[in-house]
């Protein structure tokens, strides 16, 4: 006679049988599910010390006290160079910075920025209303000038 049985009935299982039997499952079944995320939570952790390290000793630079020698033509060595925009308007006038400028001016304008920075840029935008004589007089006076590639600014339709 087995254990489990009383005579010709089976004996139920026991509580603690059925649960144990019953985690065991549950736990195998949600051990293939879990991630780790440790090796990620650690590897944030150092990039953020990274870039706080990097940060101070940046600002570190800046803040020290140099007195730096005087120059006649003091600046930064390298400067970013500007775009020159060169506006038609529907009238035909050339405004370059805000200001009307005639031909000769214009000319004189572009010539000094080929001189400073031969790879100079230029874009020139013609009002669609203006007559497209002041627009290629303006590209014209480009290429004179020493402008390689004069940049023309339309707009797509539908847009502002």
């Amino acid at each position: 006679m087995s254990p489990r049985t009383f005579g010709s009935i089976p004996r139920p299982p026991r509580r603690w049988e059925v649960e144990s039997r019953m985690l065991i499952k549950a736990k195998d079944a949600a051990e293939g599910a879990m991630l780790d995320l440790t090796p990620m939570i650690d590897m944030m952790f150092l990039l953020l010390i990274f870039f706080l390290v990097a940060t101070t000793f940046h600002k570190e630079e800046r803040e020290l006290q140099v007195a730096l020698p005087f120059a006649d033509a003091a600046g930064p060595i390298s400067t970013t160079l500007r775009e020159i925009i060169i506006n038609v308007d529907e009238a035909g006038r050339i405004i370059v910075a805000g200001r009307a400028v005639d031909t000769e001016e214009l000319r004189r304008v572009i010539e000094e920025a080929v001189r400073v920075n031969p790879g100079q840029k230029v874009s020139v935008r013609g009002d669609r209303r203006s007559n497209y004589g002041a627009v290629v007089k303006v590209l014209d006076i480009c290429k004179a000038a020493g402008i390689q590639e004069p940049y023309l600014d339309t707009m797509i339709e539908g847009g502002s």
